[in-house]
């Protein structure tokens, strides 16, 4: 209802950051900072994206060049995507160092207290 609104308002709008070419270049772009992200992941981060993620100051350019080809939404999403995979990768890759027999808990024995 609200986006008919918002159309029928700007009916010759043309948001070109959503054109096929626009996406394309988003697109490239945060390819290209993610490449470094993992080319780079031995060098400490030091450089804040949003939310949360840090980058080491190598990737600052295309950083930069990522966050002025796509809305701020989508860098959002995509920096959140990028830490979600991340962090499922990290509990996947801890899990195969639980690998073999688990040792369970044994069975409380209660000492009967001394009654004197």
């Amino acid at each position: 209802m609200v986006l008919d609104a918002y159309a029928s308002s700007n009916p010759n709008q043309v948001h070109e950051d959503v054109l096929q070419k626009s996406r394309d270049g988003c697109y490239k772009a945060r390819d290209a900072f993610y490449t470094c992200l993992e080319k780079e992941s031995g060098k400490k981060p030091t450089e804040i994206a949003s939310v949360g993620l840090l980058y080491p100051k190598e990737c600052s350019l295309s950083r930069t060049e990522f966050v002025k080809s796509c809305r701020s939404s989508w860098v959002k999403h995509f920096d959140r995507e990028y830490c979600r995979n991340k962090r499922v990768q990290r509990l996947l890759d801890d899990g195969d160092e639980r690998k073999g027999p688990m040792s369970l808990p044994q069975p409380y024995t209660f000492k009967p207290s001394p009654s004197t």
